[in-house]
């Protein structure tokens, strides 16, 4: 299944705060617990989630320990750091946006200790952040980014371990910066993981946010992106390989209210084994002061064997006509076994065959992640993913 067009829909304002939207992406936004009541499953929001799987993390208050951050083996308290670093409650904390849903809204209220990232000076190198969990009590997390105007950095948050927990992830992209930030959830296979990352662009900001998600029982992210200045350009790039009996979801919301923007979004996911389900949904509005705004959205799976699911639903609404360009495409496939055929036909070893296959399925995505370190993690966690595909399929 596929579809690839662009669509006009005339709509209502978009507001903030605990009124609901009017407008199609219908976000309210609130940091108050009584305007997001726990989701019982049949709301737009949640209804592809299999809410049971991650109940511990709707309630009012969490108890447990957040996951430990470290800076390339060090404690974020080690002198010397190419950073600034706040653990107090910073006046930046709960600057980007506000909670959009149940849970984001319980990773608000039980924040405890936020942790505040300042790059004040361009990085030549990335600067790797290891997440770690070690606890299956429900935990709240809070991460601040901020980079300074003009500054150029890659950032990654390598997510690790076991948890139950609901995170935030706010990125405040100064004027001129350029900025790539990279989230990899490598969970193990119990964690259950919910998080808000909420992004602003400044000025002439680029901005390149990558998500790869490959662990974890449970993972949902939700990623939503302003434009606080003209001509910022944001890329929103995702890959997931999503097994036997993982949950795997990816919602976005790009809020186009400023002239001269540019969106992208590309997403790709391989499901193999009983029960992998992957979600993906895409919302991209573009306001009536939003002229000469430049927008895409893409979404691929390919599905590996019997018994996998993927649910990709891409929304755009449009509420001005002068506009460079809008539009959006999702497909849903099973493995092609005329290409395999092919190749087979060619001399090519099955086993080899198929590797090909995936390997050119997500080829394209992953070089456009430009970061080394993180493409060569994964190209090696697909490389092992697809030994469980061959044994599957044996």
């Amino acid at each position: 299944m596929s579809t690839d067009h662009s669509r006009a829909e005339l709509a209502g304002d978009h507001t903030h705060g605990s009124t609901p939207a009017a407008d199609k992406a219908d976000k309210p936004r609130s940091f108050e617990l009584a305007d997001f009541p726990v989701p019982a499953g049949r709301e737009e929001d949640w209804r592809f989630t299999p809410i049971k799987r991650m109940s511990d993390l709707f309630a009012d208050t969490l108890t447990g320990p957040a996951p430990s951050i470290r800076f390339e083996g060090s404690d974020l308290t080690a002198e010397g750091l190419p950073f600034d670093v706040t653990t107090d409650e910073c006046p930046c904390v709960g600057s980007v946006g506000a909670p959009a849903d149940r849970t984001s809204v319980v990773a608000w209220a039980n924040r405890g200790t936020p942790t505040c990232i300042t790059v004040g000076e361009s990085a030549s190198r990335p600067l790797v952040f290891d997440i770690v969990g070690d606890s299956r009590e429900a935990a709240a997390q809070h991460v601040t980014i901020n980079i300074a105007d003009g500054v150029e950095a890659t950032i990654v948050l390598r997510h690790t371990g076991s948890v139950q927990l609901t995170q935030t992830v706010e990125i405040d992209a100064g004027a001129d910066s350029d900025v790539t930030i990279v989230s990899t959830q490598e969970w193990d296979d119990d964690a259950v993981h919910a998080a808000s990352h909420r992004i602003s662009a400044g000025k002439d900001a680029v901005v390149k946010h990558i998500v790869v998600t490959l662990g974890a029982d449970l993972v949902r992210i939700t990623t939503d992106v302003e434009f606080a200045g003209e001509g910022a350009d944001v890329e929103l790039l995702g890959v997931y390989f999503t097994d036997a009996g993982q949950h795997h979801e990816h919602r976005l919301f790009v809020e186009h209210r400023l002239p001269n923007c540019v969106s992208d979004a590309t997403y790709k996911g391989a499901l193999q084994g009983k029960d992998a389900h992957a979600v993906w949904v895409g919302d991209v509005l573009i306001g009536h002061d939003a002229t000469g705004t430049d927008t895409y959205e893409l979404n691929r799976n390919l599905l590996l064997t019997e018994g996998a699911r993927a649910d990709s639903v891409p929304n755009l609404e449009i509420e001005t006509g002068e506009i460079a360009g809008a539009g959006h495409a999702s497909a849903t496939g099973r493995f092609d076994d005329e290409q395999l055929f092919y190749l087979m036909s060619r001399g090519v070893p099955e086993d080899l065959a198929r590797r090909l296959v995936v390997r050119g399925f997500f080829a394209e995505l992953i070089n456009r992640i430009g970061v080394p370190e993180v493409q060569d993690r994964l190209i090696a966690a697909i490389e092992a993913e697809l030994d469980q595909t061959m044994a599957l399929i044996k």
